[in-house]
């Protein structure tokens, strides 16, 4: 059943934090207090207000970056390299999800909205180098954060990914609304999954193991 709603798709794009690893890796706890002691230094505020700022600007504008740009004019590139200067000691390799990616058939990119520097990284530290036509970050989409439709125009324009043959991987339920109004075939990759209401119809699957739900596919 999972092979055939796949059988379409030559284009495959995958999202990085917590969907190319799980989240029980918390590489996002390391980038939260290296976000919020950048927000400190540069807005002059205490913790708790540079907090409220990281939380806010991600559920207003998509990331905090997108805020912080938007409300401070604030400079993106030494942000993007400061709150990704973190650890990758604990991150394991991962033989499988990368036996499975390699066999799929067609272009396979990854679009995050961190920087393409960051990822390649963590697809180092995974086993995942050498797998991908392409690494895309927030910087080629002119700093424009998924879930905004005209990020996903620019990164798949660049990147020759045609959205009725492609499918996406993504652990924020928001990050697959423009794909799937775009035609592709969205897949949920998270421990739990949503309720059927939160989930509506821009979600197609729902998978707590990537490598797993790729193996059905091919």
């Amino acid at each position: 059943m999972v092979k055939k709603a796949f059988s379409h798709v030559r284009h495959w794009v995958f999202d990085l934090d917590n969907t190319l690893y799980h989240p029980s890796a918390r590489l996002f706890d390391q980038i939260e207090v290296k976000m919020t002691n950048y927000v400190m230094a540069e807005l002059g505020v205490d913790k708790a207000e540079a907090d409220h700022l990281r939380s806010s600007y991600w559920q207003e504008h998509g990331t905090t970056l997108a805020g912080l740009m938007r409300e401070h004019d604030m400079d993106p590139v030494p942000y993007l390299e400061a709150v990704h200067d973190i650890s990758m000691d604990h991150l394991p390799k991962d033989p499988e999800l990368a036996a499975c990616i390699k066999a799929l058939p067609g272009k396979r990119i990854v679009y995050t909205n961190g920087s393409a520097p960051y990822a390649e990284r963590v697809l180092a530290a995974r086993g995942l180098s050498g797998l991908f036509d392409g690494i895309f970050g927030v910087e080629h989409a002119d700093y424009r954060p998924k879930p905004e439709r005209a990020a996903f125009d620019m990164v798949f324009d660049k990147a020759g990914i045609h959205a009725e043959t492609a499918a996406m991987f993504e652990d924020d339920p928001r990050n697959l609304s423009a794909p799937h109004a775009m035609g592709m075939r969205t897949v949920h990759v998270a421990p739990e999954a949503l309720g059927q209401a939160e989930a509506r119809s821009h979600i197609h699957h729902h998978t707590d193991d990537l490598a797993g739900f790729l193996a059905k596919i091919l």
